[in-house]
């Protein structure tokens, strides 16, 4: 589904044709929002957000990160805020490495141990 078939000439995009675009929640790109500073659609007299081409490449961007490669929120947000490199934090991956050669070393021990 394309956002339209002029988008190159489009300025502004609704918040539907944008969660349309990606297949989420209109709920879900407003979350984002509170989330990430980066994602600020200018806002009508009325409230209506018109998501902007770099809005809607910012929103393309997280979606990608949380929705695609599995990163949490806070992992996605330390992504962003180091300009494309992750920081050190403590997000679901970095655990979860841990935690593999924590298990490789206790392996390696119950098996010296056998040994014995």
């Amino acid at each position: 589904m394309a956002l339209n078939k002029n988008k190159d000439h489009k300025l502004y995009y609704s918040i539907g044709e944008v969660a349309a675009e990606l297949g989420v929640n209109e709920s879900t790109l407003r979350y984002w929002e509170t989330v990430f500073k980066q994602i600020a659609p200018k806002k009508g007299a009325n409230g209506v957000r018109r998501y902007t081409k770099e809005d809607f490449k910012m929103v393309k961007l997280v979606h990608h990160l949380v929705k695609v490669k599995g990163m949490t929120l806070v992992g996605a947000q330390a992504y962003l805020k180091g300009n494309g490199k992750l920081e050190e934090t403590n997000t679901d991956t970095d655990v979860i490495e841990r935690l593999r050669n924590i298990r490789a070393e206790l392996v390696a021990l119950r098996d010296a141990l056998g040994e014995l």
